[in-house]
């Protein structure tokens, strides 16, 4: 029986409740066939040791990490900024469901060093298998997928390269556990802002083989970790990145201070704070004669950017779950919502959009390291989540404008995405740097041919116009070159967002060609023919309206392939 008063109205059948179940509650591996058919295409031999590994993990983020989300969000971290003494402690309390989610996952860390270690022995590839812990784990909580992951590889990395040999040996136990243990964050935002480095007032002065850091970051995430990564100014004037640990050499607690925490939109499950350093020992991360060190530092951050890429599609997943679960349940008009073409028109399009998303960080984070690659994956998922999170608003109607129903939170956290490791317009920037100084578009075109390369043979029209795009794109790169200082830098978004749609409807064409040569069927090509409809054939006068509708009569084949249970 129900935990509900059933009310005397409650004898029709749109009030049986029980009809509604969302994405919680059910198992996001099984319930995953584009996971699923991505997992057998990178793990090959290793599939079959790593599917019980999957099972289990869709169960976990489905379901008590799913619930902890709820939780934390309506419970967020709080400050304990003094001790009864009135001496100031700055420590971040986080909530019991944060506590019992970190824990859950730690027990079952697809990232950390030992799982990869096994993964190798069964012939599973590592960082397949990561890509998909994070993938689920953002469908749940983007914000905790900040809180275990941010700044993890680069302190590590640039302690292993730069830090004195017993600071070294405190990282190593410190992320004993690998990268995603929640211990780590980056600060470099200030009052000032966080992408232009001239503006930075944070300084660094030199003390033995340490220095004294003192300034004030205005908004770092997982404030309430043990390592971080500050940027700060040099006597010499150059910024560079140093390592602050909360606690000093000896023991003792580092001149660190948290102000406040941040009152955010969403992503509540991180703590975020206004954190200043009054003289906190700290280390360079640059050695003698190798200048600043944020060429190395920006390298990591394309990786961070991947991450935030991967938090952007895990969001979307989410929307689109959400919106299959309720469209199926929810009636209007004398039927159910997905029997409507309109409806479908909306679901058959979110369904492409976010499986051209997967394509593309699955892409940057197994795939070839490609320069380009990180700003346009960013760029084109981390704004996709949005989108996403408020068609699933829509599809809810007036129940996804609340907060008891799960899509409202989907959009609060999805809109950091934009934001965090670079908004659109620095991202575009980072594609015009890459192009001039080191030529990137080149490997970035020769990807783009290669994945065309092996389509599927029953498709040779959608190869054709796909392979026309990147020559289209080619040209586009060289017109670019040849304008105006200031007029090429207003066009960098719209090169961008040609390059992102050409890189996905590639890599959607290369996982329909692994799909049917291994005898999977044909499914992904439709997503593919239906992506580059989307995105690369000229609608004409008519803006589409005379194109098939392929969208709606194989409807059913879309969704089998996004969805089941």
């Amino acid at each position: 029986m129900g935990s509900y008063l059933i009310e005397p109205f409650d004898g029709s059948d749109r009030y049986a409740t029980e009809r509604y179940q969302g994405a919680a509650g059910r198992n996001w591996w099984s319930c995953d066939p584009s996971l699923r058919l991505l997992m057998r295409r990178h793990l090959g031999d290793g599939y079959a040791w790593a599917e019980p590994h999957l099972e289990k993990l869709g169960a976990l983020m489905g379901g008590p990490i799913a619930r902890h989300a709820e939780e934390t969000d309506r419970n967020p971290p709080r400050l304990e900024k003094y001790d009864r003494w009135g001496r100031d402690v700055s420590e971040v309390v986080m909530p019991p469901s944060f506590h019992a989610a970190r824990d859950a996952l730690m027990a079952d860390n697809f990232t950390s060093p030992a799982f990869a270690e096994r993964a190798r022995a069964h012939g599973a590839t590592p960082e397949a298998l990561a890509a998909a812990w994070t993938y689920l784990l953002d469908q749940a909580d983007i914000g905790m997928g900040c809180a275990l992951g941010t700044g993890g590889d680069m302190v590590v990395s640039l302690a292993e390269k730069h830090a004195p040999g017993d600071v070294k040996e405190r990282v190593r136990e410190i992320f004993a556990n690998g990268f995603y243990s929640g211990e780590a964050a980056q600060m470099f935002t200030e009052r000032t802002g966080g992408s232009d480095l001239a503006a930075l007032e944070a300084t660094a002065v030199p003390d033995g083989d340490a220095w004294r850091l003192s300034g004030l970051k205005w908004f770092a995430s997982n404030a309430g970790g043990s390592a971080f990564v500050v940027l700060a100014r040099r006597d010499g004037g150059d910024v560079a990145p140093f390592l602050v640990l909360w606690e000093r050499r000896d023991g003792s607690r580092n001149a660190v201070r948290i102000r406040r925490l941040k009152d955010k939109l969403g992503t509540r499950s991180v703590a975020s704070a206004e954190v200043e350093f009054t003289g906190a020992e700290a280390f360079l991360l640059a050695g003698s004669g190798s200048g600043s060190g944020l060429g190395t530092m920006m390298k990591l951050t394309n990786a961070s950017r991947l991450g935030v890429a991967m938090m952007g599609v895990g969001v979307a997943r989410r929307a689109l779950v959400e919106s299959l679960c309720y469209a199926r349940a929810r009636e209007a008009f004398g039927r159910p919502l997905i029997e409507q073409p309109l409806m479908r028109r909306k679901l058959a399009e979110l369904i492409v959009e976010v499986e051209a998303a997967q394509a593309l960080v699955f892409d940057g984070q197994i795939g070839p390291r490609l320069r380009l690659a990180p700003a346009l994956i960013k760029l084109r998922a981390s704004r996709l989540g949005v989108t996403a999170a408020s068609d699933a608003i829509e599809v809810h109607g007036g129940n996804g404008y609340i907060e008891q129903w799960p899509v409202a939170r989907l959009l609060r956290d999805a809109q950091v995405n934009p934001i965090w490791e670079g908004g659109d317009n620095i991202l575009c920037l980072d594609v015009r740097r890459a192009m001039l100084r080191e030529n990137a578009h080149e490997p970035f075109l020769e990807r783009l041919e290669a994945a065309v390369s092996a389509a599927p043979q029953g498709d040779p029209a959608t190869a054709d116009l796909v392979r026309s795009r990147i020559g289209d794109l080619r040209k586009a790169i060289t017109a670019w070159s040849g304008l105006a200082p200031q007029v090429a830098e207003a066009r960098l978004f719209p090169l961008a967002q040609l390059m992102a749609d050409v890189y996905a409807a590639a890599l959607l064409l290369e996982q329909a060609g692994w799909e049917e040569s291994n005898g999977f069927g044909d499914r992904k090509a439709l997503v593919a023919r239906l992506y580059a409809e989307f995105h690369l054939v000229d609608q004409g006068p008519l803006r589409g309206l005379d194109r098939p509708a392929e969208d709606l009569e194989r409807f059913d084949d879309l969704l089998a392939g996004a969805f089941t249970g």
